[in-house]
């Protein structure tokens, strides 16, 4: 199979394209022929080397989702047939035409869906439900304030959390990318290069923040909340240490909070397939939800898609298509 290959850690151009041998499956398993895969951030740390991949995975293939046909099935698989077209989690592997998947970590792939968009939802979508709707526990009604809302996480937040009857706040970079975001539901857009996101939304009040900044940005975030609010943390770009103001935090009754996906077990993630499954994929079937794509690259084009996801100008996913 060709698959892109980490060739050694370093910029975009160490990615290159060999000839591998197909994954095995295991009982559990099916074999996924892909047609696309998401391109997402942990991808650009495993590739400089900051992000190693869990044991049992190839570090040699980044990619942590994937749409395609299922080719191969494992002999206790009961949930998919060969020839069914499906989306799926990976903890790695999904830049190569072939990939293994564990059973309970795939989703069909609604009728009104490419490819291309299918393969732009699971890591997204996972990441979001998780940490939004269960760590967050957000509720219709309420205040959320999404940090760099267009991107690829921050668009799957703004567009879920409105849908679910939220009020949505945003932080951007740039003129087009808040009127990107406002057309998926955000109704304030913040522009951090000219406001302070904290003294323009100090008489709103916030119920939920989603932060991947960290850094400066926590103060802000504690200071913004309102009681009984949830800071929840998926990265920290900006920085990984903070200090904090722990009577605030009790007197606030703040719950502080985070996580990340790619080394969860089989059950935590099949569960979190099985609530996405009910919840969000009516909204994707209707039409309510639709993942929004800055570009869709040929495979071998990885170093290119790279080197966009670093310069940080995305309204959207990037997927490489097979």
């Amino acid at each position: 199979m060709k698959a892109v290959v980490i060739s050694r850690p370093g910029d975009p151009e160490v990615l290159t394209v060999e000839e591998l041998e197909r994954p095995k499956i295991e009982d559990m398993e099916v074999l996924i022929a892909v047609r696309a895969a998401g391109v997402n951030r942990p991808d650009v740390f495993q590739r400089k080397g900051n992000y190693p991949a869990p044991p049992g995975v190839d570090p040699r293939i980044p990619g942590l989702e994937v749409a395609g046909v299922i080719v191969e099935k494992g002999s206790l698989v009961d949930s998919w047939n060969i020839g069914d077209s499906v989306c799926a989690l990976v903890a790695g592997g999904g830049y190569a035409s072939y990939v293994s998947v564990y059973q309970g970590h795939c989703l069909p792939i609604p009728g009104n869906l490419s490819f291309e968009e299918a393969a732009a939802l699971p890591e997204t979508v996972f990441t979001v439900w998780d940490n939004v709707f269960r760590r967050g526990k957000l509720q219709s009604g309420e205040h959320f304030l999404v940090h760099g809302g267009a991107g690829g996480i921050g668009s799957t937040a703004i567009q879920l959390g409105a849908l679910f009857g939220a009020e949505v706040y945003t932080t951007v970079s740039s003129e087009e990318k808040g009127l990107f975001c406002q057309s998926l539901g955000a109704s304030k857009v913040i522009n951090y290069t000219t406001q302070d996101f904290q003294e323009v939304l100090a008489g709103l009040g916030v119920d939920v923040i989603l932060d991947s900044i960290g850094g400066a940005y926590f103060e802000k975030n504690i200071n913004l909340l309102n009681p009984d609010g949830r800071l929840v943390y998926i990265n920290a770009m900006q920085g990984a240490k903070a200090e904090i103001n722990l009577l605030k935090l009790m007197q606030k009754r703040i719950l502080l909070t985070g996580s990340t996906l790619r080394a969860r077990d089989h059950h935590f993630k099949e569960t979190l397939r099985n609530e996405i499954w009910a919840e969000v994929w009516p909204k994707i079937i209707s039409g309510d939800f639709k993942p929004r794509l800055f570009c869709v690259l040929p495979y071998h084009e990885a170093a290119k898609a790279h080197q966009l996801m670093e310069d940080s100008n995305l309204l959207g996913k990037i997927v490489l298509s097979f």
